[in-house]
């Protein structure tokens, strides 16, 4: 699958093991109240089989144009039709999701959700990534609160921030905007976000019990969750495939692998650029676009971790 920095199809069954039980009562009204029945299984759905058949039916808004022949008009035998993913759409079901459970727990207990944000430092991706961040919670009715620090803080003043963020009850979920300049100390500061509210899955915590089978982390790692929750979506068999992870971050890659346990994952070390999507076209059975793939779907995976805090935090459901 191809996906944004940070970031085949077909029938089958998935066996989950303890995984259905990882994803909180929350997103299981999210998912049932606000997506047709004819949709395949997703990580947002609590009850999920031991083993899962993939609902070959499901159609997404761009199914009109989701395959594409190779550029070249001299097509050979090994090349194939490829469906282009299509991210928005995605992801946009899933946030209308989000806001209408929103607006069931504002009329049931008069609670919203609540994100808290810390950004150091000016750098243009950051500040992009960030106002897209906020975007997302102001569209589905997540409060947002938000601490700009200058490059030049020390550790105590964001370690401060995140300690208000911890005590305060009305933010459920706390991220910490990446990268951190090199002279901080980024697995401090990362370790400090209280385990209740570490919504993009950072937690060593969260991430041992993500790597244990029998565990259940409170949350999953947004990007890995993305790339799942798209490959679920429209049907991609995984059970007994041979997947190729490249790349080992903490964010996306090594949480990905730990995932896609139950194919045979071989992780890379490193990359550099994106796949070539001209020749990748007519080669993969399914591919991402960007912008428009696993960006989006990690946007409101995080909306959806979010959710799920406030709920487990005002014992709704």
């Amino acid at each position: 699958m191809r996906g944004g920095g940070g970031g085949g199809g077909g029938g089958g069954g998935l066996a989950w093991r303890t995984l259905a039980k990882r994803w909180s009562l929350s997103t299981r009204a999210l998912t049932h109240n606000r997506i047709p029945p004819t949709r395949p299984s997703s990580l947002l759905t609590l009850d999920l089989p031991d083993v899962w058949i993939p609902n070959t039916t499901f159609t997404s808004t761009a199914d009109t144009n989701s395959r594409f022949l190779p550029s070249s008009s001299n097509i050979s035998a090994n090349e194939q039709m490829t469906t282009v993913i299509d991210g928005r759409s995605i992801a946009n079901d899933i946030k209308s999701g989000i806001a209408g459970e929103i607006i069931r727990m504002k009329n049931a207990i008069g609670k919203l959700p609540g994100l808290g944000v810390i950004l150091v430092g000016k750098r243009r991706d950051s500040q992009t990534f960030m106002r897209i961040k906020l975007k997302a919670c102001n569209e589905v009715g997540i409060a947002s609160f938000l601490a700009e620090l200058p490059e030049d803080c020390t550790e105590d003043e964001i370690l401060n921030v995140i300690s208000s963020y911890n005590q305060n009850p009305a933010v459920h979920g706390i991220i910490v905007q990446l990268p951190l300049p090199q002279r901080l100390d980024g697995e401090k500061i990362l370790n400090a976000v209280s385990l209740e509210k570490d919504v993009d899955g950072f937690n060593p915590t969260n991430m041992g019990n993500l790597a244990m089978g029998g565990r259940e982390p409170l949350f999953i790692p947004c990007g890995a969750k993305a790339c799942v929750e798209l490959l679920l979506r429209y049907g991609v068999e995984i059970i007994g495939k041979k997947a190729v992870v490249i790349g080992r971050s903490k964010i996306v890659g090594l949480p990905t692998s730990l995932l896609l346990q139950d194919a045979s994952v071989s992780s890379g070390y490193r990359v550099v650029g994106d796949v070539c999507f001209e020749e990748a076209i007519g080669v993969a059975s399914a591919i991402t676009l960007v912008p428009g793939g696993i960006g989006p779907v990690t946007i409101s995976m995080l909306l959806s971790n979010t959710l799920d805090s406030a709920k487990r935090a005002y014992k709704f459901t």
